[in-house]
């Protein structure tokens, strides 16, 4: 049966979700988790596709983004995924698939959602256990918004950031406080793209 094609629109955007086969380590190391943050700054900059938030998870990921021109989104993940994909099976002898079927996309239809979206994203490593505090997980956005960390993935921010509030240090707080709370939603979501 062929696929479906993605209902994709210029300006739209997108909670992208892809995972290891058979829920596998995507990222083994230090080294993995800077390759692939180099692969997404590299495409951002050859299609009409801007990141807003995005967590890497050592077995998923997470992507936020926005597709200013969506018939690039799916030759930015494709070219991401391959390019990742390959150098994986090279550096560790594995053959075959790495990425678990297609990705998965939720178009954002309501823009109140865009801030939720990130919430979510970034809470990843702590519903998983992996930290106790967001500040230490290296391979989010959370430190950009939280604390105004550079982030080279970041060329477009979250549209719903500024609005937090007018000084940037009240709405780093506001956004730290924002994303800390634990909400149900959460295991909507994870349902939605089966994660757990």
């Amino acid at each position: 049966m062929p696929r479906v094609s993605r209902a994709l629109i210029d300006g739209g955007y997108y909670h992208i979700v892809t995972r290891g086969i058979d829920r596998r380590r995507l990222f083994r190391c230090k080294h993995d988790y800077e390759y692939f943050l180099a692969i997404l700054k590299q495409y951002q900059h050859s299609y009409e596709v801007k990141i807003t938030n995005y967590c890497i998870m050592p077995n998923h990921i997470h992507l936020l983004l926005k597709a200013i021109k969506a018939s690039d989104l799916p030759k930015f993940m494709q070219s991401i995924l391959q390019v990742y994909a390959v150098t994986f099976r090279k550096r560790y002898g594995s053959v075959g698939f790495i990425f678990q079927n297609r990705y998965k996309s939720r178009s954002i239809n309501n823009d109140a959602y865009l801030l939720e979206c990130a919430r979510y994203i970034e809470r990843n490593p702590l519903r998983a256990g992996i930290v106790d505090n967001l500040s230490r997980y290296k391979w989010s956005s959370f430190s950009y918004y939280a604390y105004g960390s550079t982030d080279d993935i970041i060329i477009m921010p979250n549209l719903l950031y500024s609005g937090l509030a007018h000084i940037q240090e009240k709405r780093q707080e506001a956004y730290i406080k924002y994303v800390s709370e634990d909400r149900p939603y959460d295991l909507i979501v994870d349902k939605v793209f089966k994660i757990r």
